[in-house]
């Protein structure tokens, strides 16, 4: 009778491990697969590559077919620099507008009223450079 019972209870730990593996099945294929998506479009060009001796061209240091003239750390006029950080702006205010795709059931007073406050912030300060004249072009 024990042996009985232990061969129960050996094949209830079985049963238990089958089903927790069934469970974690999709994560396993899953692991396997993703590698292999990113890693063969990484290696399928390098068979149809051709030796990059046999083109001088491609080690020089441009390709457009004009040798560099000047100093390549050269100063940039102040005026360029405000255009990249003019575009920064909509960036923060496209992530934390995300919370607007919520039904508006979903989302309580505090955060209506959160967003209502971000926003206004954002129309002050755009304002302020379109006053300032920041975006303007000479």
């Amino acid at each position: 009778m024990p042996l009985a019972s232990k061969e129960r209870r050996e094949e209830s730990e079985r049963t238990k491990w089958a089903l927790v593996m069934s469970e974690f099945a999709p994560i396993c294929i899953y692991l396997v697969i993703s590698p292999l998506v990113s890693l063969i479009p990484l290696g399928v060009p390098f068979p149809f590559a051709s030796n990059s001796s046999t083109y001088p061209e491609k080690l020089s240091a441009y390709e457009c077919g004009s040798d560099p003239s000047g100093d390549a750390r050269s100063r940039f006029d102040i005026r360029f620099y405000p255009v990249p950080i003019l575009f920064i702006i909509p960036d923060p205010e496209v992530t934390f507008s995300f919370p607007w795709a919520v039904p508006p059931n979903k989302i309580d007073l505090f955060g209506s009223w959160s967003m209502m406050a971000f926003l206004l912030i954002l129309t002050i300060g755009s304002l302020y450079e379109w006053k300032r004249g920041a975006s303007d072009r000479e």
